[in-house]
């Protein structure tokens, strides 16, 4: 799964579950701006950044990471402290690292060990969240994305009934839907748009892009079939290979090919 583009997704438009996921009230979203910012000295972006409006509240740097990384602790705090230096911000900073599964993580080498005891950086792990419902949408998709195949579709179907029910504009919900939309194609990559679209057919989801571009195409590829499974009978009607192409509007080299199959 593509999971850095759908944290930062997720994070653009539902800034308030990085709070909520730390215990803290999620009116703060409202006092940060989630952006991304050059680092000119490790030619690279720093992604995963929330920076405050006001002096009295910390930077948040978040990494997230669902593979082994070794160097991971390293690298964050190397790009921190470029930002640092770069920037020059008056404000303290907050580094949180969220680990797909506890197995991931890495031993913190003891250089690093003083900014976890003093609240500077957090470890969080996906996969020991609290199972019970939360009232933050952002973090249920979270559950959702490192959530086995088989609990999938009920923790689906509860963040579509979360999207309806929340204070969000039109836009914001069809928004959180899409998204919804985006990880289910990566979290099922294995299985075929028209399986997809029977397993998730809730009225919202049938809303999405995927979901008429889907419908869609399962009627085209129906439509097809029938055509192709009508060929044999035409054939034995004495219908000629350019009688059959014309009248259900095939190519003659399909009809040749189903004809070719029923001589041999």
């Amino acid at each position: 799964m593509k999971t850095d583009s759908i944290f930062y997704e997720l994070f653009l438009n539902l800034p308030d579950s990085l709070f909520s996921l730390l215990g803290l009230s999620p009116e703060l979203a409202k006092e940060y701006q989630f952006t991304s910012q050059e680092l000119k000295q490790l030619a690279k972006r720093i992604d995963g950044l929330f920076l405050p409006l006001h002096d009295d509240k910390p930077i948040y740097f978040v990494e997230v990471q669902f593979q082994k990384d070794e160097s991971l602790y390293h690298r964050l705090f190397t790009e921190i402290f470029t930002y640092l230096g770069q920037y020059k911000p008056p404000q303290n900073f907050h580094a949180v690292v969220m680990w797909a599964k506890k197995s991931l993580d890495i031993p913190l080498p003891p250089y690093y060990q003083d900014f976890k005891e003093s609240g500077k950086l957090t470890v969080i792990y996906l996969d020991e969240l609290n199972l019970n419902t939360t009232e933050s949408i952002g973090v249920e998709i979270m559950k959702l994305i490192i959530a086995p195949p088989s609990e999938a579709k009920t923790q689906v179907e509860k963040l579509f009934s979360m999207a309806q029910q929340a204070e969000e504009s039109t836009t914001k919900n069809q928004d959180i839907i899409e998204l919804l939309e985006k990880i289910l194609t990566y979290k099922f990559s294995n299985y075929s748009r028209e399986e997809l679209a029977k397993m998730f057919t809730l009225s919202d989801f049938k809303k999405t892009r995927f979901y008429q571009e889907t419908y869609a195409e399962g009627i085209i590829e129906g439509e097809l079939k029938a055509k192709i499974s009508s060929i044999p009978n035409l054939l034995k009607l004495g219908l000629t290979v350019e009688q059959i192409a014309q009248a259900l509007d095939l190519d003659i080299d399909t009809v040749q090919k189903i004809a070719k199959n029923e001589h041999n």
